[in-house]
């Protein structure tokens, strides 16, 4: 079982890159430079398909081919976007984690007032 998910997920890990447009394909057969790292395509440009990359991922990034050809080219994740993902879960649990860590100290201060008082009920009774 494990070696069967394990070349699931070597496959799953994989870059997906789709090309639409055929004149953009300069990135596959020269060296190139990223002017513009991967950022999410406008709204605009996924509903009119104005632009072939942003169709399936929904992110894009501009490429310049040695040759001087500048391209957009599909791409899987934005970084920063991913990164601001994680910051606000993190902070979500550590919040979450200091309120059910306050509720429980006070839950437990109430519960020993509780308990010292009905102690000293029954030995004042």
């Amino acid at each position: 079982v494990l070696i069967i998910e394990s070349k699931w997920m070597k496959a799953g890990s994989r870059r997906q890159e789709f090309v639409i447009e055929n004149n953009s394909t300069c990135w596959q057969r020269e060296t190139y430079e990223v002017i513009k790292d991967c950022h999410p395509c406008t709204a605009f440009e996924i509903a009119s398909k104005s632009q072939g990359v942003c169709v399936h991922t929904h992110n894009k990034e501009v490429l310049k081919c040695i040759g001087g050809e500048i391209v957009t080219r599909s791409c899987d994740r934005v970084a920063w976007l991913d990164e601001r993902h994680f910051w606000s879960f993190q902070i979500s649990l550590t919040i979450i984690g200091t309120l059910s860590a306050a509720i429980s100290f006070l839950r437990q201060k109430t519960l020993n007032r509780r308990t010292i008082l009905k102690i000293q009920r029954e030995l004042g009774a």
